[in-house]
């Protein structure tokens, strides 16, 4: 059976077609707006790599197939904001459907497998090429984000017991949270400074210190916007599940880590460290009979 007389065949493989020549442009794309010389060359490679495919397909469709300029589009603004390996490993990883495709087109055309093996071999060596200071910089970020939400989720569940005015814990929780940004900060400089040479003092300092500051921001806003302090605690806890949902995602694509595990793992220990210091603080307010 020639596979030009099958149109079930024909239409998969066109999906195939049109999917590689979108990454084609998509890599290309991305190549071209790389500074840095070796990753511009890794992206380069990776684009002709997927043109190869694409005419590959083209050999049994016979026809030739636009791309999807909106995809390109997509995948070159989450490039920018979020980095390009997050970018690369978002999209490679939402082929897992391709791969079971692939497996069935095999029965028919048994050099589909060889291309399957080359493209996810080959791709995954280059990604893993790209050198991207902010992942470089991942634990920095890591530390001082985590240490936020651990640290400020509890002091802001004391300070909203104890104090019960919104502005005044506000003005507690900024105050804490810059001393403790610039702590976190100063002892990031001093690790990295006598680590081993890999990363920049000062900058491994400043991922940690702005990330931790952020989060502190992120967290303690709703005590400027909402009057109870109750109800801004609630969503201050919302904000932090928000907060280790986005960058667990982030750091799970990135790294190839397990999404599950680390957000499980974080929710519960900020969410954890919260309800004890409220307990805390609870039982040290009615001991000593402290109302403000």
């Amino acid at each position: 059976m020639k596979i030009a007389d099958n149109k079930e065949i024909k239409k998969t493989l066109s999906a195939f077609q049109k999917n590689e020549i979108n990454e084609h442009f998509i890599y290309a794309k991305l190549s071209g707006a790389m500074k840095e010389p070796h990753n511009r060359s890794v992206l380069k490679n990776i684009s002709l790599n997927e043109l190869e495919h694409y005419n590959f397909w083209k050999k049994y469709t016979g026809e030739d197939v636009k791309p999807n300029n909106a995809k390109i589009w997509k995948y070159f603004l989450i490039s920018k904001i979020f980095g390009i390996t997050f970018s690369m490993k978002l999209m490679e990883g939402g082929e897992g459907h391709a791969q079971i495709e692939y497996e069935k087109i095999s029965r028919y055309l048994p050099e589909t497998k060889k291309v399957l093996k080359d493209e996810v071999d080959h791709e995954k060596m280059l990604i893993c090429m790209i050198d991207e200071e902010r992942l470089r910089y991942s634990g920095a970020i890591v530390l001082g984000m985590n240490d936020a939400i651990v640290e400020l989720t509890g002091a802001l569940a004391g300070f909203t017991l104890v104090l019960q005015n919104a502005r005044l814990i506000a003005l507690a929780a900024i105050i804490t949270g810059v001393a403790a940004s610039l702590s976190m900060a100063a002892s990031q400089y001093l690790s990295t400074k006598s680590g081993d040479g890999k990363q920049n003092p000062f900058k491994a300092s400043t991922y940690t210190g702005m990330a931790y500051l952020l989060t502190v921001l992120f967290l303690i806003s709703p005590y400027f916007f909402l009057a109870n302090p109750y109800l801004s605690l609630c969503v201050a806890v919302l904000n932090a599940i928000i907060a280790i949902l986005i960058f667990t995602f982030y750091i799970s694509i990135a790294k190839s880590l397990s999404f599950r595990k680390r957000f499980i793992e974080m929710a519960l220990i900020s969410l954890g460290v919260a309800t004890v210091t409220f307990a805390i603080s609870y039982f040290i307010k009615i001991f000593w009979n402290i109302y403000v």
